[in-house]
């Protein structure tokens, strides 16, 4: 499909990932639900490469002005960019929707982004 967006994982949202999985079946020690949950998340990863601009942008700087859109997957957060000029969707981060993820994520350097 010529209208499709690639998508790419950040390092860090890769190992989000792996932290999920992880803290699922080793600490809950649940890994069926593990895998079944990183499934998820990674479907409506793969479904960003149409229309990525349909899920909203965060409401806090600075990755309101940097175009971070988010989207939630169970209780987890997707959070990603578009760039349309190459047709590309970075995921940057996935964090758990429990978390103070604002303070998380602006204490960070932010991945390279500004």
């Amino acid at each position: 499909m010529s209208d499709a967006y690639s998508v790419i994982y950040s390092p860090e949202a890769i190992d989000d990932l792996r932290e999920i999985y992880s803290y699922i079946a080793f600490t809950l020690l649940v890994p069926e639900t593990a895998e079944k949950q990183v499934n998820r998340i990674r479907k409506e990863v793969r479904s960003l490469d149409f229309m990525p601009s349909r899920y909203s942008l965060v409401e806090w700087e600075p990755w309101k002005s940097m175009g971070m859109h988010k989207v939630p997957v169970d209780n987890f957060v997707i959070y990603y960019t578009v760039d349309d000029d190459s047709r590309t969707v970075t995921v940057i981060r996935i964090f758990y929707s429990g978390r103070n993820i604002t303070k998380r994520a602006c204490g960070e350097d932010n991945h390279g982004l500004q």
